[in-house]
């Protein structure tokens, strides 16, 4: 009854903190209001939450991560692969080199294994953070889908780091052959399970549906489990869950192409997954609020050693930390687009050097959210001795503060930098779903006219199919609604309106196929697929519900 009572309790906050963030006239971001509220929980009613660290990942960062994989843009992720390539693991790796070394030297009492541990859950980024601030200040959509490209491949490097970091801390040895070769099993192993896995799941619900129909509640059912499925097959294997379940959400999304679920099958599971998203990363945080009195105690006890108690101490590494961190992303990014850039130009494509701006929103753009504190909180309770992992709090406790101040940095920051600058329209992505937009429209007259060629050699109701087909065909060739009110309640129109509805669902079909082919093609981006599916869906549900 306690454990419900706890879930009950982090669900209702994190629908609170949503209707909080709305009603306050400064917009803070969604992720600071959930701490607050949970440090208030804390505070009200006298419960304790503890996970372990692999039920915290699975439970949490497995779902996250699949969901990042499933709706990323496979078209920029490889267009812009060589960009997201140098910031997903170039930079992780100058990160947690570089903020590992300076947090050693910034707070001697931290060992350096549990520094480059921090480094490690710091260098993920957060595109989720980023696409909501997005919405009040747009950025560009290259520059987004890199961003979102690089947080769904740095999410599972710096993980991977955090691991090796954590092995060393726990045993004192650290072999750079070995863990050369522990990653290329770990990367190698968690890619093969998380593919493994989501093609039996769709193979096994494709054959199932085939032979005894399409349930939703079960394709949805088996979509949640995939990612857990995929982690815990990886974690068996001694392989990584974590890239398992992001490689288990890209091979989804190359299953979705087939089109072969039911329109509501798509709509209510993407129902469903918005949920999860929304409510998982308001878990994360509102744990971290809850846990966060505990947490500032314990830092404090933490540098009791170095003479440093003062509170404003435990903020002036937080500030420290957190403006390394922003140098040493805009280091790496104006080298990394400079030669990229000049690549470009030297092919006659681009110019040689990336403006300031671009590396400032950059830099900006690399908000930490909840990858990091899911991973910060995974740091085992106890050494193998059995005594307390060192400095952990004080570690969980850094982590929180840099991510409240890249939130803050990018919320306050972004729209600065991006002010006075008109995002170009027309776009070739725009112009891409346009043309997808009349290839449908003109798949579905083709499709209505045979319908109504079959049918009219067939049925006797030769006039009341022409006059449904012509309303329909209205519809696609003069692009405007033509169902009117009939009014009238006699069996003919009766028959009329069912005629005309089953047209419109063959020519709904016929426009969703047709998208996918295009989308099979290279022809439309995956990101306007989904939305331009999602029209068709919505209109076929509302003529299948009657």
């Amino acid at each position: 009854m306690e454990a419900i009572t706890t879930t009950l309790l982090l669900l209702a906050s994190v629908v609170v903190s949503s209707i909080v963030q709305r009603v306050v006239r400064v917009r803070l971001p969604l992720a600071i209001v959930q701490t607050g509220l949970g440090a208030l929980l804390a505070q009200l009613f006298d419960f304790h939450v503890s996970l372990s660290p692999e039920v915290f990942l699975l439970l949490f960062v497995a779902p996250l991560l699949f969901l990042d994989g499933w709706h990323i843009s496979k078209e920029g992720l490889l267009r812009d692969k060589w960009t997201i390539g140098a910031l997903a693991l170039g930079l992780v790796l100058f990160t947690v080199l570089g903020a590992g070394l300076f947090i050693h030297w910034l707070v001697p009492v931290m060992p350096l294994p549990i520094a480059f541990a921090l480094a490690s859950v710091l260098s993920p980024t957060d595109a989720v953070a980023v696409s909501a601030m997005a919405e009040r200040t747009p950025l560009p959509r290259r520059l987004m889908h890199v961003l979102e490209g690089e947080a769904l491949l740095n999410d599972a490097s710096g993980l991977v780091c955090l691991r090796f970091a954590v092995a060393a801390a726990l045993t004192g040895y650290f072999s750079p052959a070995e863990a050369s070769r522990t990653f290329l099993w770990l990367a190698g192993g968690g890619v093969l399970a998380g593919a493994a896995v989501t093609l039996a799941a769709n193979a096994t619900k494709d054959w199932t549906a085939r032979h005894f129909g399409e349930e939703t509640g079960t394709q949805i059912l088996i979509s949640l489990l995939i990612p857990f499925g995929a982690y815990l097959l990886a974690d068996r294997l001694a392989a990584s869950g974590i890239l398992a379940a992001a490689t288990a959400g890209v091979v989804m999304s190359y299953e979705e192409l087939a089109g072969r679920a039911l329109a509501s099958t798509r709509i209510r599971r993407a129902a469903v997954w918005d949920a999860v998203q929304f409510a998982g990363n308001g878990v994360v945080f509102v744990l971290l609020g809850h846990q966060l009195p505990g947490i500032i105690a314990g830092a404090g006890r933490a540098i009791q050693p170095t003479g440093r108690q003062h509170a404003l101490w435990l903020l002036a590494y937080v500030a420290a930390i957190s403006a390394i961190l922003y140098l040493l992303r805009a280091l790496w990014a104006w080298a990394s687009l400079r030669l990229i850039l000049f690549r470009a130009a030297r092919d006659g494509h681009g110019i040689s050097a990336p403006g300031w701006r671009l590396v400032a929103v950059t830099t900006l753009a690399g908000v930490r959210g909840a990858v990091t504190l899911a991973g910060v909180m995974t740091l085992p309770l106890a050494l193998r001795g059995g005594a307390g992992f060192p400095t952990r709090d004080l570690a969980i406790f850094l982590a929180a503060g840099v991510i409240v101040v890249t939130l803050l940095a990018a919320n306050a920051g972004l729209p600065l930098l991006m002010s006075g600058i008109r995002l170009p329209r027309g776009t070739l992505e725009q112009r891409q779903a346009e043309a997808a937009r009349s290839a449908a429209a003109r798949a579905a007259i083709l499709a209505v006219e045979r319908a109504m060629q079959e049918a009219g050699n067939e049925t006797s109701d030769l006039g009341l199919y022409t006059q449904a087909g012509a309303r329909v065909l209205a519809q696609y060739r003069e692009q405007i609604q033509a169902r009117t009110d009939a009014g009238d309640a006699s069996q003919p129109t009766r028959t009329l309106e069912e005629i005309e509805r089953g047209l419109r669902i063959v020519a709904l079909r016929a426009e969703r196929d047709e998208l996918y082919r295009i989308a099979r093609s290279g022809k439309l981006t995956e990101e306007a697929t989904r939305a331009l599916v999602r029209e068709v869906d919505l209109q076929e549900s509302r003529f299948s519900a009657h």
